[in-house]
């Protein structure tokens, strides 16, 4: 076990973990740490505790101090120039007519390094645009290509539910989001409602995912055969929140079918799912059918 305190750099950035050494930092507690790019400035995000050794990635590197006063107007002033650098490089970038679109700059906390991040559909040749900022700044420069749900992190903005995106408030990382979880959660599949700012699959569809699946299990797939309390039938449609099967019931084909919890229903053959999303048993349809007219 090692003592570790765990300092984020950005809003809604990751947390990494340093060496405290000898020194007491609560939470929320401004800090000047050693990385890999130099001096950096953070926010004690997790105070001082022990995780395993091999969740640690070396080398560990340490906490210089706590943050003071002339840490926080260095601070202030990076930021004043970061404005005027990203106005500087939008000029070079329109003068070399380069396709990329500049999201943010960063300077680092010594100031030895600029970082521009971009957006781009491909590749850009900035060859030329870096020596040009090298000869403006006199400092090391980076360009760095980012996708575009980055993009929607670090400019931030209001998602359509009226609150501020996920990934510029608290999400810490990216997870996966399929088609699948749109079609599983009983969402409309049109792209604009389900399609965050980003133009990527809204990123909430994972939040309940896990319920869903857990919900799932219990339920019959559509097109099962069931038993109910007015008879046999077919699974045409589930509504896991609420418990409830929706039943065309063999007996009566003519009327429109009925809605049964599940605890009063009894799965005599199960549908298959081919496990697209479908919401249960478009392979065997047919054969599901023939079995109930059997039946």
């Amino acid at each position: 076990m090692t003592k570790v305190v765990g300092v984020q750099f950005r809003d809604a950035g990751k947390a990494y973990y340093f060496s405290p050494g000898e020194l007491s930092i609560p939470r929320g507690t401004g800090v000047i740490v050693e990385t890999a790019r130099g001096v950096e400035y953070g926010v004690c995000l997790m105070p001082e505790t022990e995780v395993d050794d091999d969740k640690i990635v070396q080398p560990l590197r340490r906490v210089i101090r706590i943050a003071t006063k002339q840490d926080m107007v260095t601070l202030e002033n990076n930021v004043a120039k970061e404005k005027r650098a990203m106005g500087i490089c939008r000029q070079k970038v329109e003068k070399h007519g380069l396709k990329m679109k500049l999201i943010r700059t960063e300077y680092a906390f010594d100031g030895n390094k600029i970082m521009f991040f971009f957006t781009a559909d491909g590749r850009v040749d900035f060859r030329q645009l870096v020596k040009d900022l090298a000869a403006e700044f006199h400092t090391r420069i980076e360009l760095r290509q980012v996708g575009v749900r980055d993009e929607s992190r670090m400019l931030g903005g209001i998602g359509i539910c009226g609150k501020p995106f996920c990934c510029a408030s608290f999400l810490n990382e990216f997870s996966p989001v399929s088609i699948k979880m749109a079609k599983e959660q009983g969402l409309s599949l049109n792209p604009v409602k389900i399609s965050g700012t980003c133009g990527r699959l809204m990123c909430c569809l994972s939040y309940e995912q896990e319920t869903y699946e857990e919900l799932q299990a219990t339920m019959p797939n559509i097109d099962s055969i069931v038993e109910t309390p007015a008879g046999r039938g077919i699974v045409t449609d589930v509504n896991l929140l609420r418990g409830q099967v929706k039943v065309a019931l063999t007996s009566q084909p003519d009327l429109p079918p009925k809605f049964f919890n599940k605890s009063e229903i009894k799965v005599l053959k199960k549908a298959r799912c081919c496990d697209n999303g479908c919401g249960g048993g478009c392979e065997v349809k047919e054969e599901v059918k023939e079995n109930a007219e059997i039946l």
